[in-house]
């Protein structure tokens, strides 16, 4: 069966920056299963799986406009240290919860401390990176009815109800 809109997909894979670093990896764990055409995955990489099939191992590059958006400057501000109420120790690199302007929660990532401000980040982490996904195909499947009328495939580790 070959990877089409409606298809359940199982695969393995491992994602590295430009500069060949790891940043994630199914390695050692269940593989990823998502319900192709639905916008489970990153639209770059759910594009180049199309038509292929169980088995099918390949490398992937996912330009930014095809991934987590370009960098948005607007998401990058400061925000006065009085706001972190209970923190007392803010350091570069700690993500925080925050509520996004539509009341939706966003995850931030500070970028900067100072006296006065904690500059945070509401971009996400691969926001403007260039992706390469090392991809292979553990199984391609039908999806069930509820699944379809769901929009996601059901159950963890791929197991059916």
């Amino acid at each position: 069966m070959i990877i089409a809109n409606d298809s359940v997909v199982a695969f393995h894979y491992t994602l590295t920056d430009d500069n060949g670093t790891e940043i994630d990896s199914s390695k050692g764990q269940e593989p990823l299963t998502y319900l192709h055409g639905h916008g489970g995955i990153i639209p770059g990489l759910e594009r180049e799986l199309a038509g292929k099939t169980t088995g099918d191992a390949m490398k992937v590059t996912v330009q930014p406009a095809d991934g987590y958006g370009e960098l948005n400057p607007e998401l990058i501000q400061p925000v006065p240290r009085a706001a972190f109420q209970g923190v007392d120790q803010i350091e570069v690199g700690m993500q925080f919860q925050a509520q996004g302007q539509g009341g939706q929660m966003q995850t931030v990532v500070v970028k900067e401390v100072d006296d006065e401000n904690v500059t945070v980040d509401a971009n996400h982490p691969l926001a403007g990176q260039v992706l390469n996904f090392d991809v292979s195909i553990e199984s391609v499947r039908a999806a069930s009815e509820e699944e379809l009328s769901h929009g996601h495939v059901h159950g963890a580790g791929g197991h059916q109800h």
